[in-house]
């Protein structure tokens, strides 16, 4: 090879490269796009969170029916939603009316639970993102009596 091509290759490979400069705008531009972006997506995250919990306590009302039509009640507040997994000697008990064990609400608690209720003959209440009663957007309560969003 030439000295001359050498030199030209050199001179290409020089040209082909980024600068430090073009590297830090284009990080930039990558970091300011993920800035819009994460809000909106964290969003949906917690969007999903309450819908999940709304359909769990949907769940939880199909089964307490069919628990009442068997038993002619509804749990009390004492046997709570565990008495939809395991009979503890309830009169005509046949369950279970939930297959798998009683979930979590998506925040990792457990779902508060009392018969006869306040709102209706049983409440079922996810205290939300804040474990607190009230609160807004995602630090609402997910009850039973509301139905689903």
């Amino acid at each position: 090879m030439s000295a001359k091509t050498a030199k030209t290759r050199a001179r290409l490979s020089c040209e082909r490269a980024f600068t430090l400069i073009e590297l830090i705008v284009v990080v930039l531009i990558i970091g300011l796009l993920a800035a819009l972006v994460a809000p909106k997506f964290f969003g949906k995250v917690e969007d999903a969170r309450i819908k999940a919990a709304q359909a769990q306590i949907e769940l939880f009302g199909a089964a307490l029916d069919q628990f009442r039509l068997d038993v002619g009640r509804y749990p009390s507040t004492a046997e709570g939603l565990s008495a939809l997994r395991a009979e503890a000697g309830i009169e005509n008990w046949r369950g279970p009316y939930i297959k798998k064990e009683i979930p979590k609400d998506p925040w990792g608690r457990e779902f508060a639970y009392a018969s006869p209720g306040e709102h209706d003959e049983y409440d079922i209440v996810s205290l939300g993102a804040d474990n607190m009663a009230g609160g807004e957007a995602e630090a609402r309560d997910i009850v039973s009596w509301r139905g689903i969003d």
